[in-house]
């Protein structure tokens, strides 16, 4: 059966069923007021599917009159770093949100967690088991299967008590004992089946440093946590479905100061696209990428190294909705969102990335002229520049064919074409070198059609662009290609057999106008014709450095009914 996407559905005006409950939960008085939370654990970098969950959290808080925290759910110490918590800070800020005064950890509460642990102990609800962990795994049953109970069960409360008193002073190595909820074995929900509560960990927390030895695991820490904050609506994807059983479980069974309520909904899929953030790691640690903010990365920094706006992906986000049904987005609607934002806002500049020398014979030697150029037809507002016109330009390679075919309206021997705000030139020969290959156009330009237009009213069907060989200046450009090569990366098994080769190509000897020295690093502008580029961190005076953004074809308009023209002037 073929997978659903999101653009086969309509969207829903801004309304969807999170937003409906929150409004009959304040219409009816079940809530004073709104209090969301977005709650990543910091053992990586967010995804774009985490935006989803960014928007939806702070969305709602804001347009219902209520707040949003920021929770780092930091119950696992041997896979958490500071580098993660200070760079999820940094993208949640960078989508446009802000959690003011609203920063909490789940470590902030591990004292009142482990005192909630003890009650549930004291309440006999709660015991610890020696069970070796692949022994424990196999005695929870299956789905068709009930659970067997643990030969340590019925432990006395006493008993319990001072066995977890002794994990927590550290009397025991890592994976010797386990605090388990007592509930039922028997349950169709796994997650019922005397779920760990408390595990042993002998590693240093970011936050706590040695303090602690056991940890909460996310399932007590979560809820609990919610609770503290007074949360009103626990918003999660639809994996944790199954585990809002054991969420209200523990709501109902412990002392705490609110009820907060989980609501969860579908997680953002894409097609040619991993979200998942084992192999995200994967990449990284074995060098397949080169680091979480790698441009070809779904992260959200590296897309904002490549130079995608916040506000594109908000409104990608907005687009793709709020539901509880599975499907799969179409990257191309990504795509769609960013050239729709960049089309208004970018600047526009001439880059030759395949550069091809071009000599007009009948300029005059020396002389230069400066013309003027539009930096953004969507935009008048945004002016004009001057760029350097002489004898001696650089074209791109792809703008001249020697045996052209049909429709091929670039340079070729005998040819006029428009170069982009400055003359008509008529290709006359092609310089080879010994190998045969194609080094230098030898051109001639019509004096009359300053600003490329010819005053006797010919029409000329091409318009390419080019660069000054007088103060062009050299740049590295790295093309980045979707990282994998299957719509479905790993349904056949291995995930990194379908890693494309070709996800990035690095093309240096480019050459850009002079304005781009001083474009700004994350903000894309148009190379005319190519698409939308922006400069990298590593970019220097000197040493530019550019990644693509995005191309100029828009494959999901021309889906969608439109004509499919590139988003931009060409």
């Amino acid at each position: 059966m073929a997978i659903p996407t999101e653009t086969e559905t309509p969207t829903e005006g801004g309304r969807d069923f999170i937003r409906d409950i929150i409004q009959d939960d304040l219409q009816a008085g079940r809530v004073a007021g709104v209090v969301t939370r977005f709650p990543p654990e910091p053992n990586g970098y967010l995804h774009i599917g985490h935006a989803k969950s960014i928007c939806l959290n702070f969305g709602v808080a804001q347009e219902f009159g209520g707040r949003c925290h920021l929770r780092f759910d930091d119950t696992n110490p041997v896979k958490e770093e500071q580098e993660f918590i200070d760079s999820i800070q940094q993208d949640v800020r960078w989508l446009g949100f802000d959690w003011g005064v609203h920063l909490y950890h789940a470590s902030d509460y591990f004292e009142q967690l482990y005192q909630w642990a003890v009650h549930l102990i004291r309440a006999g609800l709660a015991y610890v088991d020696d069970t070796a962990p692949e022994a424990m795994r196999a005695m929870r049953g299956t789905l068709t299967e009930p659970g067997q109970p643990s030969p340590y069960r019925d432990r006395t409360v006493a008993e319990n008590l001072d066995l977890f008193e002794r994990m927590r002073a550290g009397e025991f190595p890592n994976g010797a004992r386990v605090l388990r909820a007592k509930i039922d074995m028997a349950s169709g929900n796994m997650n019922l089946r005397d779920p760990v509560l408390y595990r042993i960990l002998h590693a240093e927390h970011p936050r706590t440093g040695k303090k602690w030895c056991i940890y909460p695991t996310y399932d007590f820490a979560h809820g609990q946590s919610d609770a503290i904050e007074a949360v009103t609506h626990s918003i999660c994807t639809l994996e944790f479905e199954d585990h809002r059983p054991l969420y209200d479980w523990l709501i109902e069974h412990l002392p705490v100061p609110a009820r907060p309520r989980q609501y969860e909904f579908a997680r953002l899929n894409i097609a040619y696209t991993v979200l998942s953030k084992r192999i995200l790691t994967q990449l990284v640690s074995g060098g397949t990428v080169r680091g979480w903010d790698d441009p070809r990365m779904p992260t959200l920094a590296g897309m904002r190294r490549r130079g995608v706006p916040a506000a594109a992906l908000r409104e990608f986000v907005r687009r793709v909705g709020v539901a509880r049904a599975y499907s799969v987005v179409d990257p191309a609607l990504l795509d769609h969102c960013i050239r729709e934002h960049l089309n208004a806002a970018a600047p526009r500049r001439m880059g030759v990335l395949r550069p091809l020398k071009l000599v007009i014979e009948n300029w005059p030697e020396g002389h230069t002229e400066e013309l003027e150029a539009v930096n953004n037809p969507e935009d008048p507002s945004a002016g004009t520049r001057l760029v350097r016109f002489g004898r001696e330009l650089f074209v791109e390679r792809d703008d001249f064919m020697e045996n052209p075919p049909n429709k091929f309206y670039r340079l070729s021997p005998g040819r006029e074409v428009r170069l982009r705000y400055g003359y008509l030139v008529t290709c006359r020969t092609a310089v080879k070198d010994a190998s045969g290959e194609v080094v230098e156009l030898r051109c001639t330009y019509d004096p009359a059609t300053r600003g490329g237009n010819a005053p006797d009213g010919r029409k000329v069907q091409g318009t390419i662009h080019w660069v000054s060989a007088a103060d062009a200046l050299p740049a590295e450009v790295r093309i980045y290609n979707p990282l994998f090569t299957r719509p479905d990366p790993g349904a056949e098994g291995d995930v990194m057999a379908d890693l494309n080769p070709n996800s990035l190509e690095v093309l240096a000897g480019c050459l850009v106008e002079p304005a781009l020295a001083r474009a700004a690093t994350g903000e894309a502008v148009q190379f005319e014709r190519q698409g939308y580029f922006c400069p990298d961190p590593e970019s220097r005076p000197g040493a530019l450095v550019f990644n693509r953004t995005i191309g100029l074809r828009d494959s999901w308009a021309k889906e969608q009914g439109g004509k499919g023209k590139p988003a931009g002037k060409r």
